[in-house]
């Protein structure tokens, strides 16, 4: 009896390690399996999902859930209800015609508290190609723009910032001029603490203005590596949290966030200065005297994800990229009746997809970067993450025709586990010249 026990225990654990994702210490879990293990299907290939439902560890029986499906941040298709009876139910949610992604919501109501669980499935994702087109004279816009930027001398202030220090790594607060003069961005630095030559990484910011500290990824610094973590706005990042909040207010939202200033005209657009600063950063990281004189690694996530990948497309000096769930991807995809990326331009904004501010984000996209790619590349996504769709990573990703390397998580959401950060520095580390 103790044998069949364990054997259920670790068959439980290992569902809710690859087929959920639940609430940190929620009282229910939600195992969803698909029939296909990899949550992969071809187009016109039905898909279908087993729900079970467990409450403290307990099968729930002939329960009714709530479902509703359909291609992914786009109206459902179809919704309904499904009873587990014997505690499992199996639900068809069809197939599609087109490559893409297909989002299954669950809801029910337990002892007056109701829970939300969603799964998506992918079907022929490696097909999926970007809405945004290239412009003719990308390349040459982006290398004009280069060129007025290097015309700014790059000045800089270096901190000590004991707080983030160790016996194996110093970190400084860094004040950098990038764009133009009096224009500044921040950032930490984190140094080995010993003699030698290193490679360095240059990580920009997730999206948002809000404070940051290097804490999470020091790892990179006590493993022999130059990090510098940047700030894109010209804010000191170590501010308090009140403070930062009055300022992100004073910045506004919507309509009025960065990510939409100045969109009606290709060289007003606010991200202008902040990918032409990125640049200006490895610069400065290319000037020290601790570089190794080969590697520059840009790596990040979210909207530093993105930015890395369009800072390896403008930069030639970039060595390797690693980026997770990358933002600012086929931005204006929804105009292909799907998913776009975040910002979400189609329904957290007004009027924000006319011809003239497409044709701007067509300079901005990371997809037109990643064509322009030609060193290794390295990402990881996850299926169920809504902020930055995975419709548009394996976008992105089929962009790219470098030698490239993936890691898919099906169940995350917006996030990477602490294991896949140190999995990303292995590929680092694989890929120095």
């Amino acid at each position: 009896m103790k044998k069949v026990l364990l054997l259920f225990i670790c068959f439980f654990i290992t569902l809710n390690n690859q087929a959920q994702n639940e609430p940190y210490r929620s009282d229910l879990l939600w195992v969803t399996t698909p029939n296909h293990l990899d949550w992969l299907y071809h187009t016109n290939e039905e898909a279908s999902i087993t729900i079970s439902v467990y409450e403290y560890g307990i099968l729930q029986k002939d329960i009714e859930v709530a479902y509703s499906y359909g291609p992914e941040l786009m109206p459902s298709e179809n919704k309904g209800t499904i009873t587990l009876k014997n505690g499992q139910g199996l639900l068809s949610i069809g197939t599609m015609t087109e490559p893409g992604f297909k989002d299954c919501q669950l809801k029910l109501t337990l002892n007056g508290q109701e829970y939300k669980h969603h799964i998506k499935l992918g079907f022929d994702p490696e097909k999926l190609r970007p809405y945004t087109m290239f412009p003719s004279d990308f390349v040459q816009f982006w290398q004009n723009n280069k060129q007025k930027a290097y015309e700014c001398p790059v000045d800089f202030t270096k901190e000590f910032v004991p707080e983030y220090s160790n016996n194996k790594v110093d970190c400084y607060l860094i004040k950098l001029q990038t764009f133009e003069k009096g224009n500044y961005v921040y950032g930490y630095l984190t140094i080995p603490k010993k003699s030698g030559k290193f490679p360095v990484v240059f990580s920009p910011p997730g999206a948002g203005i809000k404070p940051m500290n290097p804490l999470k990824h020091l790892f990179y610094a006590e493993s022999g590596y130059i990090r510098f973590d940047m700030e894109i706005h010209g804010i000191r990042p170590n501010l308090d949290k009140e403070t930062y909040k009055e300022i992100s207010k004073a910045f506004g939202d919507k309509n009025n966030s960065y990510l939409v200033n100045g969109l009606d005209d290709r060289d007003n657009y606010y991200m202008k200065k902040v990918y032409l600063s990125c640049v200006r950063a490895i610069d400065y990281l290319t000037s020290l005297k601790e570089w190794d004189g080969k590697n520059v690694i840009a790596q990040g996530g979210s909207q530093g994800g993105a930015l890395a990948l369009i800072t390896t497309g403008l930069d030639k000096r970039i060595t390797a990229c690693a980026a997770n769930h990358p933002a600012l991807s086929d931005m204006a995809g929804y105009k292909a009746n799907r998913a776009g990326g975040y910002p979400h331009l189609a329904n957290k904004f007004d009027n924000m997809l006319t011809p003239e501010k497409i044709n701007t984000l067509s300079y901005y996209d990371v997809v037109n970067f990643a064509k322009i790619i030609d060193v290794p590349v390295f990402m990881t996504w996850g299926y169920n993450d809504n902020t930055c769709p995975p419709t548009t990573s394996y976008i992105v990703y089929n962009a790219i025709h470098s030698k490239k390397e993936k890691l898919i998580t099906p169940i995350n959401e917006h996030w990477v586990s602490t294991t896949t950060r140190h999995r990303i520095l292995d590929w680092i580390s694989k890929n120095l010249k």
